[in-house]
């Protein structure tokens, strides 16, 4: 068995849910932080079901806007298993639809979410590794954050904020002994793009797809090397380059793929 803990959020579905059982799998003892309870009860006993050895699991019903639900899911970690090693901040909500025109309810869902809920989670976090004697956080963050984007702006800056924050916080916690690496997702095959707030129109097809299981499992190589940035593939790592060289052309070729369809 690894002797390590994780605390995962957003571990109720997709990517979250894929890295809990890829943990637990390795041997991680791990924490999922997720508002819906029942889901959460689905995942431990899928993880109870796991060929022996395997992780224990812990479910920490909450919601990741709350700092004070952060707080309780980091001390019911520590309360279960004495110590805190990962944080995965994966929990995150989509949008589609023109920022002037959006329900400001669901872009400050999508705000509070990804920016507050990756805030709060570290900072409720940091403070147990730093006890331990150090970490690592794994921001779980987007292609989309190096693109302009029309119709999933407020998304991609979401993303690009919490980005631009892993970069800054490697460097002021690195004499804390912890590690922060910043996951650099593209299209991954879960629910969603079925949850996305705003327009219920779906992206364009045509773009390879990962699987939460292909993220899972960097996740956790990544526990082991410690990298400061994941990129799934090598089409993932042509966008960014793209948002870098040719601004233009990907913010052109990023609005036919979400602009939405006549009657939408």
């Amino acid at each position: 068995m690894i002797d390590q803990v994780v605390l995962i959020t957003g571990a109720s579905s997709g990517i979250g849910w894929a890295a809990a059982l890829a943990f637990a799998r390795a041997g991680y003892h791990v924490c999922g932080f997720a508002r819906r309870a029942e889901r959460l009860s689905g995942l431990e006993a899928e993880i109870d079901a796991l060929p022996s050895p395997h992780g224990d699991f812990l479910a920490a019903v909450g919601d990741v806007r709350r700092a004070d639900d952060a707080m309780a899911a980091v001390e019911q970690t520590l309360a279960r298993f004495g110590r805190l090693d990962i944080l995965v901040a994966n929990a995150g909500v989509g949008h589609h639809g023109q920022v002037a025109d959006a329900a400001w309810d669901d872009l400050q869902t999508v705000l509070q979410t990804n920016i507050d809920g990756v805030m709060h989670s570290l900072r409720a976090a940091v403070p147990a590794m730093r006890a331990g004697g150090g970490g690592h956080i794994l921001i779980i963050s987007s292609v989309v954050a190096g693109v302009h984007t029309p119709y999933t702006a407020t998304y991609a800056a979401s993303k690009a904020f919490v980005s631009s924050l892993a970069g800054s916080l490697r460097l002021e916690l690195a004499d804390d002994n912890i590690a922060v690496t910043d996951v650099l997702v593209g299209r991954t095959f879960t629910e969603f793009n079925q949850n996305r707030l705003g327009s219920r129109q779906s992206a364009r097809g045509g773009l390879p797809t990962k699987t939460a299981d292909d993220v899972a499992a960097a996740l956790v190589s990544a526990a082991e090397r410690q990298p400061r940035h994941i990129v799934l593939s090598l089409f993932d790592r042509l966008i960014l380059a793209g948002g870098v060289l040719t601004p233009g052309l990907m913010a052109r070729l990023a609005k036919r793929q979400y602009e939405p369809s006549q009657g939408d």
